[in-house]
């Protein structure tokens, strides 16, 4: 499904995608650390880049105040290519492939689930 997101590599874009809920995984420090899940990404023109991205919950999440499953969420963000896979180099075992995801997201508005980009958007909250 990132297949799309590979022809926009270093661009920072607008996106919209749909909140599922929250998670958390373990810092580079070994503390627990929030994140949010964002199901049905699209773009501009709605063409679904990816099916689902994991993002931190960083302070422009969380102005957007309580979210609940469903609210639909509209980012700017960065397409950047990772590596992921297991390494394990005591064995030599390389398995990492290259994917892609949107880093450094920014400029975040709560939208209403009747979202038209030929409307205007219609800010539901800050």
């Amino acid at each position: 499904m990132r297949k799309e997101l590979k022809n926009l590599e270093m661009q920072r874009l607008q996106f919209i995608g749909v909140f599922r809920r929250f998670g958390i995984k373990t810092n580079w420090h070994g503390f627990p650390e929030k994140t949010i899940l964002l199901n049905e990404i699209k773009n501009k023109e709605e063409k679904i880049v990816s099916d689902h991205l994991w993002f931190n919950y960083t302070k422009g999440f969380q102005k957007l105040g309580e979210l609940k499953e469903g609210d639909t969420i509209e980012f700017h963000a960065r397409v950047r290519k990772y590596a992921k896979g297991y390494v394990n180099n005591r064995e030599y075992i390389d398995e990492r492939e290259i994917d892609y995801k949107l880093s450094n997201p920014t400029k975040f508005k709560r939208i209403d689930n009747s979202f038209d980009y030929n409307e205007k958007t219609r800010v539901v909250e800050k």
